[in-house]
């Protein structure tokens, strides 16, 4: 009798495990699988390099044009620029400044350009700006020259599906003789902007909307 009652008790216990083990809900194995990273899109890098230089080399027109239309759609309203001098531009500086055609150039050229892209919504442009001929008024109406060689970087993040200048920045070359011609494909670079509080020496940088000395580009 009582060794009945222990086979009994024993095969009670080993159902009520078994039954446990059944209702257990698949909590460990969803919870691996909604931590498991969504596999990212191949970036189209030809793509991404081809509308980013065509940004950049949009800029002679801009600045002939004063599409001020076209600096305000390529900037991002954060936009962080710093020109070869070390001061800093806005948007709107660039805007005003290119309404106003405070800048202006016998030639802008771009040679070197390459676009590194980061990922499907992020990249950058590097290379060098050759001014000949450039002009920029300042806000006391006095005209600095700004011709020269510049080294640039401008940094693009695509936002609602549009690609924006973030940042950019550039600094003048001082032995430009010691660098390579700039490559006749490569023609004016598309974002720079005139910085209107450009001290003596106008820096320049290749941005979407021309600073004061800086050989940035534009859309």
């Amino acid at each position: 009798m009582k060794k009945l009652l222990r086979i009994l008790a024993l095969t009670a216990t080993v159902l009520f495990v078994f039954g446990l083990i059944g209702c257990a809900p698949e909590q460990n194995t969803n919870m691996a699988n909604a931590n498991m990273a969504a596999p990212q899109a191949t970036p189209d890098r030809a793509a991404i390099e081809k509308e980013l230089l065509r940004i950049e080399n949009d800029f002679p027109r801009v600045l002939k044009e004063r599409d001020a239309e076209a600096v305000r759609r390529v900037e991002a309203d954060d936009i962080v620029e710093i020109v070869p001098d070390g001061s800093v531009s806005t948007k709107a500086q660039d805007i005003a400044d290119i309404q106003a055609g405070n800048m202006t150039a016998d030639s802008w050229e771009i040679a070197e350009a390459k676009v590194t892209v980061l990922g499907s919504d992020a990249a950058f442009v590097s290379g060098r700006s050759v001014i000949r001929g450039g002009k920029i008024k300042g806000p006391s109406g006095r005209t600095a020259d700004i011709s020269g060689e510049y080294r640039f970087i401008d940094t693009f993040a695509r936002r609602d599906g549009q690609w924006k200048l973030v940042a950019s920045a550039a600094v003048k070359i001082q032995r430009p003789g010691a660098t390579t011609a700039a490559t006749p494909a490569m023609m004016a670079s598309p974002v720079t902007k005139p910085t209107p509080a450009m001290k003596a020496s106008p820096a320049m940088k290749p941005s979407p909307a021309m600073k004061s000395v800086t050989p940035a580009k534009t859309p």
